[in-house]
């Protein structure tokens, strides 16, 4: 939920709080329990799952991230080093097979535990992901050993994880799941040479099985940034934009006022959960085109990309950067394209433009001498702009 709330809300100081408590509330072993500060102690895949626990690794990554705090990051450094290091030593041969794994997918049977995707899936794909984002940290942190260390650690998980879980002659990764596609190429587990092919895969069978949602609390987040960062946010639209089958049409329907922990809504758990709201982040990074580019730190290099689907012919949006606001607005008209973006000062932005062979794009009124073929990428300063493409 982390990128639905930070779209929404000044969180730096919460999150900052929340290291500590994850600083304080990790066990002699190295694990990180669920919940945290842990007021009552657990068991089971409740006291310690790889995918909770690793928000003592994500969480400090995010402030960098977002913020630019590198702070958080020496001060958390002890704590994530223990803690994946914890993660190796439970593994075997780089894979990891505990925890609750994808957490109320939805299933045949009543939800909870993982139904649709092996834990070993969730639980070594966030392992990957903890020791890849430990490797940038200690980068970042000019622990040059220690990068190297990581490095070569997360190869080795990748390698593991990939020959476990990988269908080589299908491309496809264990039972197919929605989570089981979307985390390793979210994360970074699929090599370059088949990422098209991996999609291809996912998007067929989601299109296969009527759009409809199956991954659950952990697996929900990656399915939908896998789908944004593909370039298909035409499948988030069809499967979200529906009341038919459980989701978020159906939970309305059923009454639902808050987020629910089922997708179906079901009476017998909770209906007012902090849970499966990652939709929000599409809303901001896709729907409205606010994001950063890869490699930037704190909103620096802005990268818009608003994406035009289904039947919505206008969306607007603003986010709160450590460098002032930023606020895009677009319309389609008389099947033009019309996009106000507002960058604030001392950053800069990549605007990536739906564009067709033969359109022409203006910006403030001035015709541009653009090559066109399916994305023209217009590099703005700080400032107002008008840009149409007609």
């Amino acid at each position: 939920m982390g990128n639905s709330i930070h779209y929404n809300t000044d969180n730096y100081a919460l999150y900052r709080k929340l290291v500590f408590d994850l600083i304080d509330s990790q066990d002699p072993k190295g694990f990180v329990p669920d919940i945290a500060p842990e007021f009552v102690r657990f068991g089971g895949g409740f006291l310690d799952s790889p995918e909770w626990g690793s928000s003592a690794v994500i969480l400090p990554w995010q402030l960098y991230n977002w913020y630019g705090d590198k702070d958080i990051l020496e001060k958390a450094y002890p704590m994530m080093t223990k803690y994946v290091a914890y993660l190796e030593s439970k593994s075997d041969n780089h894979i990891l097979n505990y925890g609750t794994g994808d957490w109320f997918d939805y299933g045949p049977r009543q939800p909870g535990e993982a139904q649709l995707t092996p834990k070993a899936l969730t639980a070594t794909a966030i392992y990957y992901y903890d020791v890849l984002l430990l490797s940038k940290m200690s980068s970042i942190l000019n622990k040059t050993a220690d990068a190297a260390l990581y490095t070569k650690q997360a190869l080795a998980v990748k390698q593991a994880f990939n020959g476990k879980f990988l269908n080589a002659t299908t491309n496809v990764y264990s039972t197919g799941s929605q989570t089981a596609m979307a985390m390793p190429l979210s994360v970074g587990l699929v090599d370059n040479s088949i990422k098209a092919a991996v999609l291809k895969n996912l998007t067929d069978s989601i299109a296969l099985h009527n759009y409809a949602l199956t991954a659950g609390d952990i697996g929900f987040h990656f399915l939908i940034d896998a789908l944004d960062k593909g370039e298909q946010s035409r499948i988030i639209y069809a499967m979200n934009n529906r009341d038919d089958v459980p989701g978020y049409g159906y939970q309305l329907k059923k009454g639902a006022t808050a987020l629910t922990e089922s997708w179906p809504a079901l009476t017998n758990v909770s209906n007012n959960h902090l849970m499966l709201g990652h939709i929000m982040e599409w809303f901001y990074s896709g729907l409205a085109g606010i994001g950063q580019e890869e490699g930037s730190v704190g909103f620096k290099q802005l990268k818009i990309r608003p994406q035009p689907v289904g039947d919505i012919t206008n969306a607007s949006g603003t986010f709160h950067t450590p460098y002032g606001w930023i606020s895009t607005n677009w319309k389609i008209q008389n099947n033009n394209f019309f996009l106000t973006v507002t960058i604030p000062t001392n950053s800069s932005a990549n605007v990536y433009l739906p564009v067709k062979s033969g359109q022409a794009v203006y910006i403030n009124g001035k015709k541009q001498s653009l090559y066109i073929d399916e994305t023209a990428i217009i590099k703005c300063g700080s400032g107002k702009y008008l840009i149409e493409v007609k």
